[in-house]
This record gives C-alpha cells, structure tokens and sequence, in this order.
C-alpha cells in the first residue's frame, strides 16, 4: 500500500478498507465458506510516519523500499494512492514486477499515459482495478436499482450539483491540499471530478457521447500548509453538459467555491417520463408520475405549496457497508478466483480522455465529441478534440 499517509490512503484505504477486511477475517469468496486474508505492507518515503501507523495498528510489516516490496514474491497486490504526478511511474514499476494492481483514480497525468497503462497491463497479463467508489454508495445503488427496474420510463436528463466552500487558508486553514489548486501538481476540479462523471454516467445511464464545458479559477491567491501565498493555476470550479447514448441531456456542476444548500455533497436529480428521483451519497427519494403536484407559475401570489413533502424515501432494503471497502472485496475476488472486474485501467483512461476533453473544450468554447475507447482504438485526445463539434452550443451550464 503506496501512500498510506495520505488522507484517502490512510483513512478510505488502509483503515476503512484492508485493517477492516483483516479484522472480519478476510474476504468471504464465491462458495459462501471459504475466506482469503489480507495482510498489508506500508510503503512511503517517511519512516518515522510509516512506523507510527504501523505501531498504531498492528502491522507488521513496512518500508521505505519500492523497489525491493515489488521485488518481493510474498506481496501479490499493488495498491497506488500517491499523488497524480507520481501514480504512473510506480504503476509502471509494478506492471513489470507482475503484481496486480488497484488504484485510486486518475490513473496518470493524461489520458495518452492513462491508456498505455492499460496496454501494459494487458501485455504483461496482470489484473488491475480502478476506485470507482461512487458506485456502491448506498444511493447510488438506490439510483441504479431504479434505472433497471423501469422506474423513470424514458430518462430525459440528470442534473447534478456537486462541491462545498473549500477555505482558502489564509484566516482559516484549507480543509484541501494546496497541490488540488495548482495545474503543474496535477490539480484542478476537472481532472478530479470528471473521471468521477464519466463512471457515474457511463454505468448509471449510458456512454458519455459529447462534452461542452466551461472551467474556471473562480479564486486567483491561495495559502498554503506551510503559510505562505500561491497562485492557484488550477481550475476551481467546472459546469458541465454531458450528452449520453439513449438521448439524455446530463448537466453537472463542480465547484471548490460553493456554499452547501442541499441535504448532501452531492446530489443528482434524474427526470423521467414516469418519475424522477433526486438522489444524494446515502439519500434517495422519488416522485412517481401519478403523485406528481401540478404547479401552476404566477409571480402574483406567494407559493405555500411544500413540495418537498410531495417526494418519498427509497427504503433502505439492505445493508450498505463502506463503498471504498466493497470495492476493495469486489477486486481481491477478482485477483483470487477470477471474478468479474469491469472497473480496470481501460475504464480509468476513458475517465482521464473526459477530463482533458473537458478542458478543451473550456478552452474552446466547443462542444467536443467523445470517442468509445479501446485498447486497439489508438484515440488520441488531441485528435479527438481537433475533430469535435464547432457548433458554439448557447448552452452554459447554469450555476
């Protein structure tokens, strides 16, 4: 485990994940008796870190060394949760030392590098897993139950509000680290939350098929963890249209700079012919075609109607345990007996070619169109861009 003293490595990963896999005894496989174990070893450049965590929590076993972890035949799985700048490079290493692979998103800087990430780890036959956790959160799952089951008849769009006030660290420490706001670090809103989009949509709704996007640095000067000032390079803010297969209009604002009005992070609200259901990280409730209000628009007179009342809870029907944890399951089944793993390297590429067509697009004013990708295709974002729709859409992602 590479990077375990990062914020999401240590608490998503390391504790949430893999020590509590360890302390249910391992991950039940197929037959419903047999479990595997896991056993960790932390990786990172601090001694003094890595032995703390490791007294912390009972492990026995951790190092400074890469290269001589990847060297080492009792470790099967590499787990990669540094920084973008750094992923590639120790991916690459443990492609060669033939471990399989899972990773926090996204993958590389780029989508050229992302793809040949994928390829080498085709060539080299090793198994590899991209974090998609958005997709096992319980009202995701709510969502995506009610997508198969027929409940919104035809979908005709989603929106999607996603993001919060991230301070800026000057007369209140930042909650973020300060490489997110710097370009040259592999930040911005877009390179983080795109990938994310493009899992959602493709796996919710259906490929994403055209992107027209607008990114901004909405704050210029930010303060860093040591105090000091920087100019943030990085975009902080990005509003979105994602045309989908099937005809579904999604529209998706991102935003570092945004105070919360909503009961979640983030929330989604799908409109369907027979319903709509407005659907958070854990929340989900609906509103089906027969109990639908019938608003009538009059600046007049002053609208008492609650129409948050008009909406009812999805029912939690099972029990949804930590997304990043079941993923976590998900892959090790997949490394042990082979279980299906669709959320690879293949995926995490078509993540980072949305990103990076995104911000053509920002920098174009175009509505650009996304090629299906494959390990054959040899799409290359340039061109894809180059090619992409001229039409200036007056569409603009409404704050």
């Amino acid at each position: 485990m590479n990077g375990v003293s990062g914020r999401m490595g240590y608490r998503q990963h390391l504790v949430r994940s893999i020590l509590a896999i360890r302390d249910q005894g391992g991950v039940l496989l197929a037959d419903g008796e047999t479990r595997v174990q896991v056993e960790p070893i932390l990786v990172g450049r601090s001694e003094k870190k890595l032995a703390e965590l490791a007294a912390k929590h009972g492990i026995e076993h951790w190092t400074t060394d890469l290269d001589e972890a990847l060297a080492d035949d009792r470790w099967q799985v590499y787990a990669d949760f540094l920084v973008t700048k750094a992923r590639a490079k120790a991916i690459t290493k443990a492609i060669a030392a033939g471990k399989a692979i899972y990773t926090e998103k996204p993958t590389a800087e780029s989508y050229a590098e992302a793809l040949e990430l994928a390829r080498l780890a085709q060539d080299a036959g090793v198994k590899n897993g991209v974090v998609h956790d958005k997709l096992y959160l319980p009202g995701l799952r709510k969502l995506k139950r009610l997508v198969d089951s027929g409940f919104f008849g035809q979908i005709l769009s989603v929106r999607g509000e996603f993001g919060y006030w991230v301070f800026e660290g000057d007369w209140h420490p930042s909650q973020r680290p300060s490489w997110n706001y710097r370009a040259e670090d592999g930040g911005g809103i877009v390179v983080d939350m795109f990938p994310h989009w493009n899992y959602v949509l493709e796996n919710t709704f259906g490929r994403v098929e055209s992107v027209y996007a607008k990114a901004v640095t909405e704050i210029a000067e930010r303060v860093d963890e040591k105090g000091e000032r920087y100019t943030a390079t990085a975009d902080d803010a990005a509003y979105a249209i994602f045309e989908l297969e099937g005809g579904v209009t999604a529209q998706l604002n991102s935003s570092w700079t945004t105070r919360v009005n909503r009961d979640e992070l983030v929330e989604f609200q799908v409109d369907g012919t027979l319903g709509s259901a407005v659907v958070g990280l854990f929340g989900c409730k609906i509103q089906p075609r027969n109990a639908t209000p019938k608003p009538v628009w009059n600046p007049d007179l002053a609208d008492d109607h609650d129409y948050a009342r008009d909406w009812i809870e999805v029912p939690t029907t099972e029990e949804f345990e930590n997304g990043f944890k079941t993923q976590w399951e998900d892959f090790i089944r997949h490394v042990v007996e082979d279980a299906p793993n669709t959320y690879d390297f293949l995926a995490g590429a078509r993540g980072m070619l949305l990103a990076e067509l995104g911000l053509e697009s920002s920098k174009t004013g175009r509505r650009i169109d996304v090629p299906e990708v494959t390990l054959g295709s040899g799409v290359d974002a340039a061109d894809a861009a180059a090619s992409g729709t001229d039409e200036a859409s007056e569409l603009t992602g409404a704050r």
